[in-house]
């Protein structure tokens, strides 16, 4: 995110104050701000601040990047967000919060959970429904200040977006309340309503928001949210909001996949963006995700930039550190490179070695997941001293529970930077996910063509030199439970693919309604007798589950995070302090 280095007035931050203090004051605040509004300068200012409150992670989830920047965050930002998932396999104490979702260990709590329903989430809807009531006190053509409601709505339509996806019905709030204002106490709106209330302001967004900002907007680099930004939200958010309505038995799931639809197509024909290719099928996929900067790369929608001595982080070395590797069932769910499943292809050559694994494989599984070979060329992870990879039990070196070391973020530069000075700055938005959610709205939908596949996922897989895909692949046996067409499976296994660590995966198992998949053991690498020889000192630390007879790494055996889930883990509940401040919310089903 753009690190604005404008001064934002103390009058502006202290009308934002919600607290008894500044309700008994209003009369001199009301003064301030009658004062405030005089220029375009102080919308800008203003909303500043809204890119400044949008930068926390963990309580306001939508443009996401690596958090805030300095600190010791075990959980904040876009890397942490596959933890919840069954991408990836972590067990330390410091991810707890994190797989207790994905194992469904966790319940009703007093507190708001990470990425939940906090209160600084509504202290940003007011700030937003603050500036809206004011923008129009200041005296500049209507076209210019609906360009600054058009950030402000465009914030405002993702965060209820994507409270609807963890929450369901919300109640919805757009105006400042006041200590006696009834919505204190009032019920939730139906998931109808807001949804509706919600596209309202992304298309509002996309009609006003400048394709490219002038004056005294341009120049800044990643700059300000624009029409292109909304577009992207407004594909994701409908892609969502149509499957979820189309899996889980509500009306309207077809108006949804049109409104994606109609959103990818704008990008990906008028926005000017393309894939990041050099034509090298080996790094161009990982480049976005492991670089510290995204200026030029054509890719790339939306991007914040971290600097370090202003706002850089230390999640290169705590991801590293703490992420748990990747899952044999990510590993298995990249087809071979003649586009076919392993259970169906002639060239799968087994996992009796680690290296066996990425044999004939689409190359995005090497930029994900370390190969042995690619520890020099990587400099992973910075420690020659030792090979890898390296299981739980090993003398010396990073350790991975599953034996599938992530790579797919690594920047050993960065790796090596001191505390806070991090700067790898990973995408938020990209023609990547735009194409995926072109793709799969139009296969929900039954009207995708080869047109439509070879502008949008054959295009990603000809970036790493992969079979294209056809509209009438076979079935893969693993997914042929799923209840879906074998072409929609292959759509969602690339999702996981190339969305991998870009915190896509957990909503999108909730949305398909696939949740047995976070019910499954997680699973790492074969650990047989020769692994036991390879790996000295792992067989002490390692509970294995057989699989076809083959015994494999089973992380939370035996654990109290053995994996489940129950269906009323597709919303989560809400936290007790927001039900004692508030009973007529009503908790979720079943919780």
């Amino acid at each position: 995110m753009k690190i604005f280095k404008y001064t934002i007035l103390v009058t502006a931050l202290f009308l934002l104050s919600c607290n008894d203090d500044f309700l008994e004051r209003f009369p001199l605040d009301e003064v301030s701000n009658e004062t405030f509004w005089n220029s375009e300068n102080d919308i800008i200012n203003y909303n500043n601040n809204l890119y400044e409150i949008v930068k926390d992670d963990r309580t306001v989830p939508i443009l996401m990047g690596l958090g805030e920047g300095p600190g010791v965050n075990f959980y904040d930002g876009l890397w942490w967000i596959d933890e919840m998932s069954d991408n990836l396999g972590a067990t330390t104490g410091r991810a707890r919060e994190m797989y207790k979702v994905s194992t469904g260990n966790f319940n009703v709590e007093n507190n708001p959970r990470p990425f939940g329903y906090h209160p600084d989430g509504w202290e940003f809807v007011r700030a937003i429904n603050f500036g809206l009531e004011n923008y129009d006190r200041v005296p500049v053509a209507e076209n210019i200040v609906n360009q600054y409601k058009g950030e402000a709505r465009l914030f405002r339509g993702w965060f209820y977006a994507e409270k609807v996806t963890k929450f369901g019905d919300m109640q919805w709030i757009d105006k400042v309340l006041r200590t006696d204002s009834p919505e204190l106490f009032g019920e939730r709106d139906s998931r109808d309503f807001v949804m509706q209330k919600v596209l309202e302001d992304l298309n509002f967004a996309i009609a006003n928001l400048p394709a490219e900002w002038g004056p005294p907007n341009d120049g800044q680099e990643p700059g300000r949210v624009d029409k292109w930004v909304a577009l992207a939200v407004k594909s994701r958010v409908c892609l969502f909001e149509g499957t979820w309505r189309k899996y889980h038995g509500l009306s309207g799931a077809n108006t949804w996949l049109q409104e994606s639809v109609a959103a990818s197509t704008e990008l990906i024909n008028t926005g000017g963006f393309s894939l990041y290719n050099t034509g090298n099928p080996m790094a161009d996929y990982r480049y976005a995700s492991s670089s510290t900067t995204q200026a030029g790369n054509p890719e790339v929608i939306y991007w914040r930039k971290y600097e370090p001595l202003i706002n850089g982080h230390f999640a290169s070395r705590l991801f590293l550190n703490y992420n748990g590797g990747a899952t044999k069932s990510f590993v298995e769910d990249f087809l071979c490179d003649d586009g076919l499943p392993i259970s169906l292809s002639p060239k799968y050559a087994g996992d009796a070695e680690i290296e066996d694994v990425f044999v004939n494989r689409d190359l995005r599984l090497r930029q994900c997941v370390l190969h042995p070979e690619d520890q020099d060329l990587l400099d992973y992870p910075n420690d020659p001293a030792n090979t890898y990879p390296r299981l739980n039990g090993m003398a010396g070196g990073k350790r991975s529970n599953t034996g599938y070391h992530v790579v797919k973020h690594w920047n050993a530069a960065d790796e090596q930077a001191p505390r806070n000075q991090h700067s790898v700055s990973p995408p938020c938005l990209r023609l990547g996910e735009v194409y995926l959610n072109f793709a799969e709205a139009k296969a929900e939908l039954g009207t995708i063509t080869q047109a439509d596949l070879d502008m949008s996922i054959n295009k990603l897989r000809d970036r790493v030199a992969m079979a294209n895909l056809v509209l009438n692949p076979p079935m893969d046996p693993a997914h042929a439970n799923d209840g879906v067409s074998a072409l929609i499976v292959e759509i969602r296994r690339e999702r996981r693919v190339e969305l991998f660590l870009e915190a896509h995966r957990y909503n999108d198992l909730r949305r398909w309604k696939q949740g047995k998949y976070l019910a499954a053991p997680v699973l790492g690498i074969r650990f047989d007798a020769a692994a036991e020889a390879r790996y000295p000192g792992a067989a002490d630390q390692a509970v294995t589950t057989l699989v076809d007879g083959v015994p494999y790494i089973d992380i939370r055996k035996g654990t109290d995070f053995e994996p489940k889930f129950e269906d009323k883990m597709y919303l989560w509940p809400l936290p007790t302090n927001a039900l004692s401040q508030n009973p007529n919310l009503g908790q979720n089903p079943d919780w």
